[in-house]
């Protein structure tokens, strides 16, 4: 296979060639014609939380490995080629079907286990406070437990990579270091926690902060409070959500200039209701609402969101347009630095690397990507490659 296109990081226009799974060679093309309309070759986006997708969660009891399948494929239309299935706060066995789920489906299909490189836990060890547990269910929220832990990873097969915690919940900080020498990575998040605490996360291993500036009081101190002190200790990084509803074009400015785009990691959160029309829905006992203009919130009011019913893709247009950062910039924010906190493979346009890439058309102050083909370890998985 070969894909010509503009380098996403030089604008160069180059012919990328794919052989085994991996790039092969990336040589420089020169056309007689302007290249100013050819799309642009970056490598695949990789989503650290996604809960799920068109009314599929994650995290539902009674998951099949077939439901998972048909819930990952969708991402690869928005330039995703790896992500972190991600399940939230509930009770010990929809977790285990969750996790078992995955797990088989990673067996069944190789294609779902190049996808998934890794599933991330979002709770249930988190604040049990309103505002920062978010739309995590009350009555499943309960202290950090690691005999519970390792009965999910061993569901997973091994594939939890990543935990959102709170560090003020009971056993958080032995948690956190059984974790981190287990190579897990941790995140703070969810969380009521005062400076203290959240340094000592951090000591303890914590790495991340998840979606920063979300799940967390809608009125609070001045300062300090666990949103600043996040913000201002450079052993953090933080993701973030950036669909145009979760975060302020101001408060992304903040978070980007503050910890640099080369610590910020884009995520776009989305739900198990993402694709799914206008309405309300039930899950779990509650009532959530997708409304016409976009948002996922909790019924019968517009502040309290409820996860993204968008992708990635609108996650670096809306990156671009708010914060000034390069296409580069973005496209990494949301591509090769989730790899790295994870130690997974990074992937360039280089040769040997593996070939995971997207080709699309972007302009100026557009609101998302336009994906024309994802390449997926050298297999087209969505879209078309022809000559631009």
């Amino acid at each position: 296979m070969k894909i010509e296109g503009r380098r996403y990081d030089t604008g160069e226009p180059v012919r990328v060639s794919i052989e085994e799974g991996r790039i092969a060679s990336v040589e420089p093309v020169w056309p007689e014609a302007s290249v100013d309309e050819w799309p642009f070759i970056a490598p695949g986006f990789f989503d650290l939380q996604i809960n799920g997708f068109g009314g599929q969660w994650f995290s539902d009891e009674g998951l099949t490995a077939e439901q998972v399948l048909s819930t990952l494929e969708p991402h690869f239309a928005h330039g995703i080629t790896r992500l972190c299935p991600t399940l939230i706060t509930s009770a010990f066995e929809p977790l285990r079907d969750g996790f078992t789920a995955i797990r088989q489906a990673c067996e069944q299909e190789p294609w779902a286990d190049r996808m998934v490189a890794g599933c991330h836990l979002e709770g249930p060890y988190i604040s049990g406070e309103d505002g920062p547990r978010g739309a995590h269910p009350l009555a499943d929220v309960r202290p950090a437990d690691w005999d519970e832990f390792t009965q999910l990873q061993e569901a997973s097969g091994g594939r939890i990579r990543l935990v959102t915690l709170a560090p003020e919940v009971e056993g958080a900080m032995d948690f956190i270091r059984r974790a981190v020498a287990e190579g897990v990575t941790i995140a703070i998040g969810h969380t009521a926690a005062t400076g203290e605490e959240i340094a000592a996360a951090v000591e303890a291993g914590a790495r991340l902060s998840t979606h920063l500036g979300n799940g967390a009081h809608g009125t609070i101190r001045r300062h300090p409070n666990y949103i600043w002190e996040q913000l201002g200790d450079p052993r953090l990084k933080t993701s973030i959500i950036n669909d145009g509803f979760h975060l302020p074009p101001s408060v992304v400015r903040s978070i980007v200039c503050t910890k640099g785009s080369r610590n910020v990691i884009l995520t776009c959160d989305a739900s198990g209701l993402a694709g799914c029309p206008p309405g309300e829905y039930e899950y779990h006992g509650g009532r959530y609402e997708v409304l016409a203009d976009g948002p996922i919130v909790i019924a019968g009011q517009r502040q309290m969101l409820a996860g993204s019913g968008v992708q990635t893709d609108v996650c670096v247009a809306a990156t671009i347009n708010m914060t000034g950062v390069s296409l580069a910039e973005a496209c990494n924010m949301a591509g090769r630095l989730p790899a790295m906190l994870l130690g997974c493979e990074d992937v360039m346009l280089q040769r040997g690397c593996r070939a995971d890439l997207i080709r699309f058309r972007w302009r100026p102050g557009a609101n998302r990507l336009d994906i024309t083909g994802t390449v997926a370890d050298g297999t087209l998985k969505y879209g078309q490659i022809d000559d631009p």
